[in-house]
């Protein structure tokens, strides 16, 4: 947890936690949960310590406050950073995870944290992601012995939820400044913008930075459908299959002759040079001098 050290005694009290998140819209960057607890006799006290919907303050004024809560000794905090490569992957993979619910579950999995670390929490304060009744019902049945508040605004309405929007929001805002990126290429630049689909300099900067081959940065959540429109002059990809078992009908095999990544812009496309190995009759040569095979069972 951010308060780090030694579980203090207040938090072997009865304690209230707020979670919000920041950075759940844009196309570039990481989605962060963060939470903020506190004994709930420090309750009044906190509602005076000026925290507030963090989109409602100024960058300066974010980062002041939250460097006032890291050495508050009567405050405890956490994140869960949620890298761009890792909601891409989670969106797009057979078994799809929508946004919704890798919300749901980073806040969760906060709630867990502190329960693990020894705090007692009693009550939590949640800024809803969906339907407030039906996420407050899933949060009551994995932890029952909590009362859970889900609120719309719940960031303007709870102090202890703003002081988790200022959380979220400057380790987001950091997260973007200090991105050390895995690319290599001499003509990036760090001029994103806020990230948003809608802004200008993040538009520009997505045409600047699409590759026609390997698509975007890592910085970039290529699941979004706002990066389809910057994917229409990538190069059309043919993705080699293996032979599938000889009982298999041709209509199968051909089904499985092209993989398409519409998502990210790479398509297959059918050449009939290339017919003979992708269509299982020839074996690739990566397969043949690796001795591969395809199992169909383990």
């Amino acid at each position: 947890m951010g308060s780090g050290g030694e579980l203090p005694p207040w938090a072997l009290k009865p304690c209230i936690m707020g979670i919000d998140e920041a950075g759940r819209g844009p196309v570039l960057g990481p989605m962060v949960y963060g939470c903020l607890y506190c004994a709930r006799s420090y309750q009044k006290t906190l509602s005076t310590l000026n925290f507030a919907d963090s989109k409602t303050l100024k960058e300066e004024k974010r980062e002041e406050l939250f460097e006032e809560l890291k050495t508050n000794g009567s405050i405890g905090w956490a994140v869960d950073v949620i890298d761009p490569r890792d909601l891409s992957a989670k969106m797009l993979k057979k078994n799809k995870i929508n946004l919704n619910e890798i919300s749901h579950e980073s806040a969760m999995g906060l709630v867990r944290r502190a329960l693990d670390m020894g705090v007692l929490l009693s009550e939590v304060y949640v800024d809803t992601v969906g339907d407030p009744d039906k996420y407050r019902l899933k949060l009551s049945e994995r932890f029952p012995s909590i009362k859970f508040v889900v609120a719309k605004k719940a960031d303007s309405l709870y102090p202890v939820v703003s002081g988790a929007s200022i959380v979220a929001k400057v380790t987001r805002d950091r997260a973007l400044r200090d991105w050390v990126f895995d690319e290599t290429a001499e003509n990036m630049n760090r001029v994103f913008g806020s990230g948003y689909p809608g802004d200008p300099d993040t538009k520009a900067w997505l045409d600047h930075h699409k590759h026609l081959v390997f698509g975007f940065p890592s910085l970039v959540r290529f699941s979004w459908g706002t990066c389809n429109s910057y994917s229409k002059d990538t190069v059309e990809v043919l993705w080699e299959s293996d032979a599938n078992d000889e009982d298999e009908s041709s209509s199968a095999k051909s089904s499985k002759r092209q993989i398409k990544l519409t998502s990210i812009g790479f398509s297959g496309v059918k050449r009939k040079s290339e017919d003979i190995e992708s269509s299982g009759k020839g074996r690739c040569k990566f397969f043949q001098s690796r001795k591969l095979e395809l199992l169909p069972n383990f």
